[in-house]
């Protein structure tokens, strides 16, 4: 049954709304990074310094560490840095902060997962969030949200039998409805070689604008054009160029300029030291006026899999 909006309804705020913190958590595990470990390090220390000029910053560590500005440090084992996945979507419920913990199960049991399954419990305590479960095994880099009730996702993620088993489009649709207040859900399709988290829409198609998205893969900015978002406008989808192929060890990297993070006051850019990364910035540095658009190299970030927005989870600032 349907009924009118309420304060108290749950809405996941976009990414370019205000935040009150960036959450991350400190890259460890040498298994994502046999190779350099310190290089990954390097380059997510550039991402954290970026993001504290702009914000407020909380970072999951092992043990302590020194104090920096802007930066508060908890001590919260994981198995893995990918925060916007194993962490939780916070959402405004009125003026409450709620964490929406997704039961997290490895991308699909693909890789061990017993301290970062209670990670979004974890934060939610230390954001003084109150913690929801929506029943659905989801990971933030598969949700992207316009904040005006539309949201991006992909079918190979969210009906993956490996997380939601037995679970129609039907039932996922009803669940992310009221769980992040959106109204209409797009399908997104396309995929990036080398994904192993079976196609998150971060690395497919992102807002930066309500109305307006950006694209990299081209199915993807296919399946977009002419959808229109739950306010009943006509998406507008710009292309941003896709980066040569990338690869460790003969095995494709997923590489995409799509995978940014919207912070307050700067937009953080995968950069892989290739000449598509300027044109990457051409594009969007002029959807973002208010914003310094900066690329961060994070090349080798990417051979553990991932990118600068899998790194991160915003906190919604007040409603």
């Amino acid at each position: 049954m349907s009924h009118a909006a309420s304060a108290a309804d749950p809405r996941l705020p976009a990414e370019f709304e205000p935040h009150s913190a960036t959450w991350l958590c400190w890259p460890h595990n040498r298994d994502s990074w046999p190779d350099d470990l310190p290089a990954a390090v390097a380059e997510f220390e550039a991402l954290l310094d970026l993001l504290a000029s702009s914000e407020p910053v909380h970072v999951l560590v092992e043990a302590e560490r020194s104090a920096r500005a802007r930066v508060e440090f908890h001590v919260v084992p994981s198995d893995d840095a990918w925060l916007r996945d194993t962490g939780p979507s916070f959402v405004r419920a009125g003026p409450a902060l709620v964490a929406l913990d997704w039961g997290f199960n490895g991308w699909g049991a693909k890789y061990p997962h017993a301290l970062d399954a209670g990670i979004a419990a974890r934060v939610a305590v230390l954001a003084g969030a109150e913690r929801r479960r929506p029943g659905l095994v989801a990971e933030g880099g598969a949700l992207e949200v316009d904040g005006e009730g539309t949201l991006l996702t992909t079918r190979s993620s969210l009906l993956d039998p490996a997380r939601n088993p037995g679970r129609d489009e039907a039932a996922v649709e009803d669940t992310l409805r009221r769980a992040l207040g959106v109204s209409e859900v797009i399908w997104v399709e396309g995929e990036l070689a080398g994904d192993d988290t079976d196609g998150h829409v971060d690395n497919l198609a992102r807002f930066v604008a309500p109305g307006r998205v950006v694209s990299g893969v081209p199915a993807a900015a296919k399946s977009l054009r002419g959808a229109h978002d739950a306010r009943g406008r006509e998406l507008e989808v710009i292309d941003l160029p896709p980066p040569p192929k990338l690869e460790r060890g003969g095995a494709p990297l997923p590489a995409s300029y799509a995978n940014f993070y919207i912070a307050n006051q700067v937009v953080a850019v995968p950069q892989f030291g290739v000449p598509e990364d300027a044109a990457a910035l051409a594009v969007l540095r002029p959807l973002f006026p208010d914003r310094r658009v900066v690329g961060l190299g994070c090349r080798t970030l990417l051979a553990g899999l991932g990118g600068l927005h899998c790194l991160t989870q915003q906190q919604p600032g007040a409603a």
